[in-house]
């Protein structure tokens, strides 16, 4: 069984980095992924989505991933993208102060984090993705957070590697909001049953 995720939002929220980085986190923990980007044409506030897909045996998905059944939203811009997309009864982490102006048609289970705040209290606004995929990680249990750090750091160009203790935080910020106010693993990647037989 495949994980098949989506995150959205808009250029320079680091949409393509949690994307990145949740698949080499898997790759490096021995799971098979995929990984397919989406974006328009501008560098910063144009739509980029990126599809990530984990199975424990080679991914068969396409490149062009037609559905999934769990998306990281960080922003309500170009939403219709994903949402069009989702299966019925997905789970959705959306940033707090999106997370209700999300149209749910499909019973989906919205799970707001705030992300954001997360990532100030971790020292950087610009942390909020890191937040968000430790809440990811903490939820599905598709990655470890010890995972997710390793693959941010090596991921990090010499110029920016004075961010990784900040990001760390932000990582460990979203698994203890995740936890706390949600619970751990409630909404299990589908490969972990195999993973347990």
């Amino acid at each position: 069984m495949e994980l098949k995720l989506f995150v959205s939002g808009i250029g320079g929220q680091g949409v393509q980095l949690i994307g990145k980085t949740i698949a080499l986190a898997a790759l490096t923990e021995g799971r098979h992924v995929m990984l397919a980007g989406e974006y328009g044409g501008h560098m910063r506030g144009g739509s980029s989505v990126v599809a990530v897909v984990i199975g424990l045996e080679p991914v068969r998905a396409l490149p062009n991933l037609p559905e999934a059944e769990m998306a990281i939203a960080l922003s309500h811009s170009y939403w219709e993208k994903v949402s069009t997309r989702l299966k019925p009864g997905s789970l959705i982490l959306a940033e707090e102060t999106i997370a209700a102006e999300l149209p749910n048609d499909g019973g989906h289970r919205i799970v707001s984090v705030p992300a954001i705040s997360l990532g100030v209290q971790a020292g950087n606004r610009l942390a909020a993705s890191m937040a968000m995929m430790g809440a990811f990680s903490e939820l599905t249990g598709a990655v470890s957070p010890e995972a997710l750090a390793e693959a941010m750091i090596e991921q990090l160009p010499p110029y920016r590697r004075q961010h990784a203790p900040t990001n760390q935080t932000a990582i460990q910020l979203g698994v203890n909001y995740a936890r706390e106010h949600y619970g751990s693993r409630v909404h299990p990647a589908p490969y972990l049953a195999e993973l347990a037989a």
